[in-house]
Parts: C-alpha cells; sequence; structure tokens
C-alpha cells in the first residue's frame, strides 16, 4: 500500500533540490508554491493529526492559500516588476548546489539517526526532510545574489521550521498558532520586499545585492 505521507514528503524534497538547481526565477515561485501546498497538506495525513475538528480545517485551507498561493502570487508580481527571468551569476554554481543539496539530504539523515529522539512512529523521513528543507533554505539565501531568490531561500527556511515543529509534536492544535503568527510575519515581508524591489529596481536598474557591498560614504 503506497504511503501518501511518503509521497508527499519525497514530492518536498524534490523541490528543494530543483530550486538548487534552477536559475530559472518564475520556476523557482512554481517550485515553492507546490511546496507550500504539500508541507500545508503534511498535517492533514498524519495518523496523529487524523482527529483534526472543523476549526482545524479552516486553519489548514487558509494556510494553503496563503502559502500556495498568495505567496508565490506575490512573488510573481514582484518578478513581473522588475523584469527579470534568471539568475545569471550565483555565489555558488547550479551543478554544485545540486550536489550540496545531495549532502544536505544525506547530514539530514545522519543527524536524524544521531539525534535519537522519541519521535513518533514514523516521523524518521519527516524530520529527515524537515532538516533538508531548512539547511536548504540557508544555503540558498547564502548562494545566491538577487535579492528575491534570498527571499524565497527564507521563505524554504520556514517551511523547514515548520516541518521540524510538526515532526516533533503529536498534536496538531499545538502548531497552530505559532504557524500562524509564522505566517503573517512571512507574508508582511513578501509584501514589503516587493516594495522594495520595485523602488530599487526603478532607481538602480538592477536587484544584484552584491552591488549593496561596493557602497561607499
Amino acid at each position: 500500500m503506497i504511503n501518501m505521507n511518503d509521497i508527499v514528503l519525497v514530492i518536498i524534497l524534490l523541490s528543494v533540490l530543483l530550486s538548487l538547481s534552477s536559475n530559472r526565477l518564475m520556476a523557482l515561485v512554481k517550485y515553492m508554491a507546490m511546496q507550500g501546498v504539500m508541507v500545508s497538506l503534511l498535517p492533514l495525513l498524519l495518523e496523529q493529526h487524523s482527529r483534526i475538528g472543523s476549526g482545524g480545517l479552516i486553519f489548514f485551507q487558509v494556510m494553503i492559500l496563503i502559502k500556495g498561493v498568495l505567496i508565490p502570487g506575490l512573488l510573481y508580481i514582484a518578478l513581473k516588476r522588475v523584469v527579470i527571468k534568471r539568475e545569471i551569476e550565483p555565489i555558488i554554481g547550479y551543478h554544485a548546489s545540486l550536489f550540496a543539496g545531495l549532502i544536505i539530504i544525506l547530514v539530514s539523515i545522519f543527524i536524524t539517526e544521531r539525534l535519537q529522539l522519541s519521535l513518533p512512529q514514523g516521523r524518521e523521513l519527516l524530520l529527515t526532510t524537515a532538516i533538508t528543507t531548512m539547511s536548504a533554505g540557508f544555503f540558498l539565501m547564502m548562494s545566491r545574489r538577487k535579492a528575491i531568490t534570498q527571499v524565497i531561500g527564507y521563505l524554504m527556511l520556514e517551511n523547514g521550521i515548520y516541518l521540524v515543529g510538526t515532526a516533533l509534536t503529536k498534536h496538531a492544535h499545538t502548531i497552530y498558532i505559532v504557524e500562524f503568527g509564522v505566517l503573517l510575519d512571512v507574508l508582511v515581508g513578501v509584501m514589503i520586499m516587493g516594495i522594495i524591489l520595485n523602488n530599487i529596481n526603478h532607481t538602480f536598474d538592477d536587484i544584484d545585492t552584491d552591488h549593496l557591498n561596493r557602497l561607499k560614504d
């Protein structure tokens, strides 16, 4: 019998690897939308979270809309306004980034085995995916020059943090308030990012954050 939890986790890992290896910013937004939907659906599929009331279902529906539609939509609008399509000169190349992603997965497996946490049954792959997603988000933020790609890395980091919370908790109610608060912060951050990107693009004709290191008095 196919385990839907494992399928969702594999899709999340695939979205991480695709994000690390892609230079097309529009594709990155699509990967993040897919990852956001999968991350939001996961608690509904867990056995320990099977008894979720109507309030919980509404919460997860709102979370899917925010992670899978609203935030990617704002990123799409930002991309259209700054008229950029690709990350041309990353700090770390795409093949090297993909290789780093595979190394991150192996290290995450090692960390999960070494932590020896009393995880609920079947959560080992979930914790491995969580650590991988969180670490890959850090890596994406550090290895790319475009501000919008760094924001996507931040969103991936937030997804990883949420997955860690999901892996370590036995009750979905524990993560409702925390996740909703984080989502609001992320949403506001993305909106501010869109405004800043638009202003930077109008003023300097480029949104490469590496240029900020060259500013002088």
